[in-house]
């Protein structure tokens, strides 16, 4: 077989290859929480598992686009928007990224002398060009993290490329094994001297105490100095070894469930009112206790719910339907199967069977986000 042949090969074997992407929603196709805007500070996400943090540096607003590269099979990317500008200080920073679980990630065989590189490929669009900061950074067993960074250069604006990024696998520290954030891999767009201030390093793996200045380029750009930057990503994939293969188009549904082990949403959108088929028991006057969802795939961990809109419940009562009064608060003692209960003013009646009801638009939200 000619040496072309073994290469075409290889290639054909690597592309028919599934659960080659360590990441989830690459293709940006899922965006449950829908697009947000505003944000200044903290971390938000609008297409699922990619956070957007950025301190001191402008406002943004951050959307699931159709903008994307002709010809590729994508029909959906990440928008990054600056809406207010601002200038870089020392400790500003602007970064997109996608924290992994530990045990999802033990394929790497870092901490081991057969540790794997990774190679990260990806299509980005800019209206801005210049050096952009990758980093890789990892906790091990002891609860320590270790990161080391590359860069890649957008050399063209307003124009779709597609970039690719090779990291050297950890052979001196393992990556802790459990559901927690143990893996982060992040853009860095923008940051101040508190992340480049130091000598740039991307030839070591460091321990992240006392190396903080030493994250970023010192040739990072400034993203927010116009209301007319924009950023396009799409076609992030993460796999092990030295070689970036075909991006894995993965179904929409399969995507979602892989969302929804971080973050889930129960929404009536009927344009009425919906019951929900779940009964609960009336504890006493004010509550009710049961099954309030169940989560459409097990979380990763206990998730923090909450509620937007209106609920409701509707019970029999001596034989005559009541409707309650408006639920003032809605608390969840919940695992893997959503139990918990309604509290506020109402007229049960201990031991009444209460089926609950969502007004449209209402919704239940269940965050177990890393």
């Amino acid at each position: 077989m000619s040496k072309a042949a073994e290469l075409a090969a290889l290639i054909g074997s690597q592309t028919a290859q599934s659960n080659r992407n360590l990441l989830i929603n690459g293709g940006m196709q899922v965006a449950q929480r829908g697009n947000t805007t505003g944000h200044t500070s903290g971390g938000v996400y609008a297409p699922d598992r990619f956070k957007f943090n950025v301190g001191s540096l402008g406002t943004w607003s951050i959307s699931k686009s159709t903008e994307s590269p002709a010809n590729q099979g994508f029909s959906n990317s990440l928008k990054l928007d600056c809406t207010t500008t601002a200038s870089v200080s020392s400790g500003s920073f602007m970064l997109l990224q996608q924290i992994l679980e530990g045990q999802n990630v033990q394929q790497l065989k870092f901490g081991t002398d057969n540790a794997e590189s990774i190679t990260f490929s990806f299509w980005i669009k800019s209206s801005k060009t210049g050096l952009v900061t990758v980093e890789i950074q990892h906790k091990n067993t002891s609860g320590d993290f270790f990161l080391r960074s590359s860069t890649f250069t957008i050399d063209s604006a307003n124009t779709w490329e597609k970039k690719t990024i090779t990291i050297v696998g950890n052979t001196a520290q393992d990556i802790k094994n459990d559901n927690s954030a143990c893996f982060y891999l992040s853009y860095w767009f923008s940051a101040g001297s508190d992340f480049n201030g130091g000598t740039f390093n991307t030839s070591a793996w460091l321990d992240s105490t006392g190396n903080t200045n030493t994250r970023v380029s010192g040739s990072s750009i400034n993203f927010a100095d116009s209301t007319s930057n924009e950023i396009y990503i799409t076609g992030a994939q993460l796999e092990v070894g030295e070689q970036a293969t075909p991006f894995e188009h993965r179904s929409f549904a399969d995507e979602l469930a892989r969302c929804q082990r971080y973050y889930a949403v129960r929404e009536n959108t009927t344009g009425s009112l919906k019951y929900y088929g779940r009964t609960l028991q009336a504890y006493g006057a004010a509550s009710a206790f049961g099954l309030i969802a169940d989560y459409p795939v097990t979380m990763r961990a206990t998730p923090t719910v909450s509620q937007s809109g209106t609920f409701g419940a509707y019970h029999a009562n001596s034989g005559n339907n009541a409707m309650a009064t408006a639920i003032q608060n809605l608390y969840v003692t919940s695992h893997s199967w959503g139990t918990g209960g309604w509290s506020g003013n109402s007229n049960f009646t201990a031991g009444d069977a209460v089926v609950m009801y969502a007004e449209n638009n209402a919704k239940l939200m269940a965050d177990a986000e890393l």
